[in-house]
């Protein structure tokens, strides 16, 4: 049975195994996912996988070219951030008003707390992936920093100065520095214009002093950087006419003709197909080294996080519950609801897993809980829990998690106990047959 790609691991997982659901589930068989490594071990990496069709991506544009794979030394996480942000959001708040329904006489306006007290740093040459499930926040965080809604809260800056008010020429110089790349390429083009025409708009705005045959060579060398060569197959087509990953590269190419500053990434894969997602993270990639941008990498896909970001924030809720490098959120997560969403991603080299399991829904985002807001869901929760908001604890250099597990009182250090042997169930390699 073929499951939609886009859905969440946490849903996949109880649609191919609906007994991991209930309590009394002991054992539970881990099968492999396709197209990005296992959340175990980078550095045995197929890289013979991610090679798969490069002498033929110069034509299809779907496929990952050579050039694109970057090894275990390249990746962005052995290299330390810059002093200071790019881009950053400092305690970012959206509340989205309830229309219709019941309201009670006099009572306080109904809203969506769709994003509560969010900061996050974005560093140039530096991917940050924001995972977390369905409805977690991750979209509406992307689209704030984007200047699409405005803030109900807290502010956004750009090299250390705020955002100017969406109008003149400082708010403009923002939204050309920083670009949104869409998760579902097809509905953010014209489907009556041609790539040309499409990509001809861009470098007119961003570009306004290129005319003629020196506009015709910036698009031709657009399309060389996202691999869409030889350019005159691609640029007379429309929208429909190309796949799903060449349009993606198309709307990377876009971006590129503002040459940005920062790349806020939409979940840019999970609507194609897996043959070909690992050419896009590798893509985007290398043009995130290049061109040293920072880049927001939004997933609900924690493995890919892993292989792709150097750092890595979990959202759940509207919050960012856990931070720090990618491979000590993945490898000694602290936070219960990071170590669910690890448990829930296919990975046949683990061993444990079984031992975290879903024992509820996310909460309504309308009438969130107090305190903690996993605390329904999480099998450590404390009576703290559902009453005080956590506190960020540092877990190690670069590593913090919102959680009271790591609060220094007597029933924490009994539940942390406890909760370091499931850390050590998800890490354990599974013994050799």
């Amino acid at each position: 049975m073929r499951l939609p790609s886009a859905l969440p691991p946490r849903v996949r997982r109880l649609l191919v195994h609906p007994a991991a659901a209930l309590p009394g589930h002991e054992d539970e068989r881990r099968h492999g996912g396709g197209g990005l490594p296992a959340l175990r071990r980078r550095g045995r990496r197929d890289h013979n996988t991610e090679r798969t069709g490069d002498g033929r991506d110069a034509v299809s544009g779907d496929d990952t070219a050579g050039d694109d794979t970057a090894t275990d030394q390249d990746h962005p996480a052995t290299r330390l951030p810059a002093d200071e942000p790019v881009l950053e959001a400092v305690n970012v708040t959206k509340h989205f008003p309830v229309r219709g329904g019941l309201r009670r006489r006099g009572g306080p306006r109904r809203v969506v707390h769709a994003v509560e007290n969010v900061s996050l740093r974005l560093y140039a040459g530096r991917i940050t992936a924001l995972v977390g499930e369905s409805g977690s926040g991750k979209s509406t965080l992307a689209r704030l920093l984007a200047q699409l809604y405005p803030l109900t809260g807290g502010e956004v800056r750009l090299h250390g100065v705020a955002v100017p008010t969406p109008r003149g020429r400082a708010f403009r110089e923002y939204v050309s520095k920083v670009q949104l790349i869409l998760q579902d390429p097809f509905g953010s083009f014209n489907p009556v214009a041609t790539i040309a025409s499409t990509l001809k708009r861009a470098v007119a705005i961003h570009q306004p002093a290129k005319r003629g045959a020196e506009q015709q060579a910036v698009i031709d060398g657009l399309l060389a950087q996202i691999n869409l060569v030889p350019q005159r197959q691609f640029t007379e087509k429309y929208p429909h006419e190309l796949s799903g990953g060449q349009l993606q590269r198309v709307s990377i190419a876009r971006a590129l003709a503002a040459s940005p500053e920062v790349f806020l990434a939409d979940e840019p894969v999970s609507s194609l197909d897996v043959s070909i997602r690992l050419g896009i993270l590798n893509l985007l990639r290398r043009l995130t080294e290049e061109r040293n941008v920072a880049m927001l990498y939004v997933t609900h896909d924690i493995a890919s996080a892993r292989y792709f970001a150097a750092d890595t924030a979990v959202m759940y809720a509207g919050e960012i519950v856990e931070t720090g490098p990618s491979e000590a959120v993945t490898q000694q997560a602290a936070h219960p609801y990071t170590q669910l969403l690890i448990a829930s991603a296919p990975d046949p080299s683990r061993a444990g897993g079984d031992r975290v399991r879903d024992i509820g829904q996310p909460p309504s985002l309308i009438d969130p809980p107090a305190g903690c807001r996993f605390h329904p869901r999480c099998p450590y929760a404390m009576e703290r829990c559902k009453t005080d908001v956590p506190e960020s604890f540092e877990i190690s250099a670069g590593h913090a998690a919102k959680c009271w597990l790591y609060a220094d009182d007597p029933e924490a250090r009994a539940k942390r106990a406890d909760n370091a042997r499931t850390v050590a169930d998800l890490t354990a390699p599974a013994p050799s047959a």
